[in-house]
């Protein structure tokens, strides 16, 4: 049985699901069975995702318009997949990066493991990144207290510290110089900015000497 998922990022008016959904339908999915959401990828909630990835079982296949409509990010894009191909659940995307991705044939699954092996480099490269500027951060005294603001640089370095699955939040914290409520101030457990934290990184410019890991 095929299952499809579609969505947009803005409930305004200005984006329609009606292409997404007319190519799912021309790919043998049932109108009935598709899920759908009016939803930026970054928002955390998102009913439609939530009841069709529940809705899913084994020798089922979820089929997508494009790679960017199900995942949060790389990381979480093959998370969700990696689960799905536990749970016996097939992947198909009709268009875009990942067209060639069928996990219900060989070579999709080929296709799929490059996907995963990136998703494998970001994660060591953010590690990287992460720790060399951890480091700057305490050769330039942010160990001895917290700043009374959180900072461009600080935020980044942050986000990327919570991009990682492994990260605890009170840990980053405390070598930032920050108080695990501030860290939560302005960035969600997955290390993307909330309000705040966009705030700060649309006003304040960073200067070559700031940019975390360079």
């Amino acid at each position: 049985m095929l299952i499809g998922y579609v969505r947009v990022s803005k409930s305004d008016g200005t984006q329609t699901l009606a292409p997404q959904r007319d190519a799912l339908i021309a790919a043998g999915v049932d109108p009935a069975r598709i899920y759908e959401d009016l939803a930026s990828g970054r928002d955390d909630a998102r009913p439609g995702l939530a009841a069709c990835l529940k809705a899913l079982q084994p020798g089922n296949a979820l089929v997508l318009w494009r790679l960017d409509r199900l995942g949060r990010d790389l990381r979480h894009l093959v998370n969700t997949v990696e689960d799905l191909r536990v749970r016996g659940v097939g992947l198909k995307v009709l268009a875009g990066a990942g067209a060639q991705i069928d996990t219900t044939t060989a070579n999709g699954r080929l296709a799929f493991g490059i996907f995963a092996a990136f998703a494998e480099f970001e994660r060591e490269l953010i590690t990287e990144r992460t720790q060399a500027g951890l480091a700057a951060a305490r050769a330039r005294g942010r160990m001895g207290g917290r700043p009374r603001k959180m900072d461009r640089a600080t935020l980044m370095m942050a986000m990327a510290a919570m991009s990682d699955p492994k990260s605890v939040a009170a840990d980053v914290a405390k070598r930032l110089g920050i108080t695990t409520t501030t860290l939560y101030a302005y960035i969600n457990g997955d290390g993307s900015p909330k309000a705040a934290g966009q705030a700060v990184l649309d006003s304040e410019p960073l200067s070559p000497e700031q940019t975390p890991g360079e």
